[in-house]
């Protein structure tokens, strides 16, 4: 891939697909403010690893796994950085490389905190058909417009003392009202780092994902909060 900001490319595949039908990208969390690159071993990297199997596994229940491309987004700095916003032009970044790579194939981004807030800024690029919002950040005054046509879910612990659940209610209606079919899951006793019931999480994921790229059948939890009629893609 080539490099034309002096940069390394955006997007990290997780393995080789040669004909992919659809792709997962994995947009991890970082800090609001940093400037310095993310080490090579990264925390919150590691976390968000821990879903690609459930995702592999939701998948390969539906289809072959090889028919879709799973990748991350590979960030530049560690935090968003106010207007900057260099998670979200990271991933917007990735989208490309994706579409260079494997043309304009059904995306759905899955991130955690920021990486959730970067995913769901990006949501917008004609690739994506969904986004899976895991305790994600999301300021009051959020862009919801670009989410119109698209599929959203954001699960949020009730314990979560870092990102507010409550913001993810509040985003999730506004983006409704904007056009985009969008739901809320609340995660009874568990907090930011997904820990506590993290079966749950990932099974919740996995199935949303497959869900998102029609494979299988949305969770009820999920698809009850969908208008009768989707507008979705």
């Amino acid at each position: 891939m080539p490099i034309r900001d002096g940069h390394r490319p955006a997007l990290e595949l997780s393995g080789p697909v040669e004909k992919p039908r659809a792709a997962v990208l994995l947009l991890h969390g970082g800090r609001e403010h940093g400037t310095a690159a993310p080490p090579p071993w990264n925390l919150p990297d590691v976390r968000l690893r821990l879903f690609e199997g459930a995702i592999r596994g939701a998948i390969r229940r539906s289809t072959s796994q090889d028919a879709v491309l799973l990748g991350r987004v590979r960030y530049r700095f560690r935090g968003w950085n106010g207007e900057r916003q260099d998670a979200a032009q990271d991933a917007r970044r990735a989208l490309r490389e994706l579409e260079l790579l494997a043309g304009e194939v059904p995306t759905v981004l899955v991130g955690h905190s920021m990486g959730a807030r970067a995913a769901l800024a990006a949501a917008g690029d004609p690739l994506v058909r969904g986004v899976v919002g895991l305790a994600p950040w999301c300021p009051a005054g959020e862009p919801v417009a670009h989410l119109r046509g698209r599929r959203v879910v954001l699960l949020h612990g009730d314990k979560d003392r870092t990102t507010d659940p409550r913001s993810s209610l509040d985003f999730a209606a506004r983006a409704g009202a904007a056009g985009a079919d969008a739901a809320t899951v609340l995660m009874c006793g568990s907090g930011h780092a997904m820990l506590r019931r993290a079966t749950a999480w990932h099974d919740l994921t996995g199935r949303a994902v497959a869900g998102f790229l029609g494979l299988a059948e949305l969770p009820a939890v999920i698809a009850e909060q969908f208008p009768p009629t989707s507008t979705s893609r």
